[in-house]
């Protein structure tokens, strides 16, 4: 039978400490060169990563293409004079207050342009911004650039709309700028005839609306080469010139002539010739200077207007078309 052999206790003093092994580190905590990822999440990671940053670079040029992105151009790189303007005249004051938000705040809603060749554009919406941006550069204050967003028009009636479209939103045409741009971009080609440009124009706008700028024609037509100030020409004053406009052709031609020699200074000047004449008066420039302003009222006119109970008839030689129309219009949007 082998002999059994005997275990002796070890001397305490002769063993060495035992080294730090992985599993006396708290749970939870590891140090750094212990850390070790996986070959395939390296890999998942960079191809998530290639994923992303290509839908940025496809959201990114999609809106380049779209015309949502907001770009950073030269101003010397945009023609404002590239379609013809909707706005005739800019008030002094509301330039200044633009400029001083302009310096203040900084521009907060882009310009829409087209690109006309590479690195030129043309304006489509903005001009009031684009020429506060320009006064401020001449003058040292302002950048020498613009925020745009670069338009892709299908064709030239839709940069004119939006045209249209972004100043009745902003600030409000007068009658006359509104048939100003009826009547030129008819006269471009832009549109085959007025009541096709007016209804693509102004689609938004009630039929009321549209009959009024419709009867602004005529003075467009006649006095658009030397209406000076289109804010004299109030809703009011405008169709009172329309009507004698189409009832006495003539006459047409002698307010032409008188606004012509005339070149009143101020809307205040101009609306008194106007006026002076609807009602076969004589016109001084000594208005506007310090003389009592006569308020714009519709003078008499060809026009016989007779009524009984639930009945209002108008005849003569100024019911025209063009003022049954509004008329018609008028009674059709009344409220009662």
């Amino acid at each position: 039978m082998a002999k059994r052999k005997r275990l002796a206790v070890p001397d305490p003093s002769q063993i060495a400490a035992p080294e730090t092994k992985a599993m006396d580190i708290p749970i939870g905590y590891a140090p750094d060169h212990m850390k070790r990822r996986a070959p395939i999440a390296d890999v998942a990671g960079q191809a998530a990563t290639t994923a992303a940053l290509e839908t940025v670079a496809g959201e990114m040029q999609a809106a380049r293409e779209e015309g949502r992105l907001v770009q950073k151009i030269p101003l010397d790189a945009v023609d404002a004079a590239h379609m013809i303007r909707d706005r005739i005249t800019i008030d002094p004051e509301e330039m200044a207050t633009l400029e001083a938000s302009l310096l203040a705040r900084g521009q907060q809603t882009p310009i829409e342009v087209v690109e006309t060749t590479p690195g030129r554009y043309g304006l489509i919406s903005g001009w009031r911004r684009i020429s506060a941006l320009r006064s401020l550069a001449q003058r040292g204050e302002g950048p020498g650039n613009v925020l745009a967003l670069i338009r892709k028009p299908d064709t030239a009636s839709d940069a004119y709309i939006a045209m249209v479209e972004e100043n009745e939103i902003r600030v409000g045409l007068s009658y006359f700028e509104r048939a100003s741009i009826v009547a030129g971009s008819v006269r471009e080609g832009v549109f085959r005839n007025e009541k096709e440009a007016l209804n693509s124009l102004f689609a938004a706008a009630s039929r009321a609306k549209r009959s009024k700028i419709k009867s602004f024609l005529p003075v467009v037509e006649t006095l658009g080469a030397y209406v000076r100030h289109p804010s004299a020409l109030t809703e009011r004053l405008g169709l009172a010139v329309s009507t004698r406009l189409q009832a006495e052709p003539d006459w047409g031609k002698r307010l032409y002539n008188r606004l012509r020699k005339a070149d009143p200074a101020t809307p205040e000047d101009e609306a008194a010739l106007i006026q002076k004449a609807l009602e076969g008066g004589s016109y001084s420039k000594k208005v506007g200077q310090g003389a009592a302003k006569p308020a714009p009222t519709i003078p008499a006119s060809p026009i016989t207007v007779s009524r009984s109970k639930g009945t209002l008839r108008l005849s003569g030689p100024a019911v025209t078309e063009d003022l049954m129309d509004a008329v018609e219009a008028l009674v059709r949007d009344w409220k009662t």
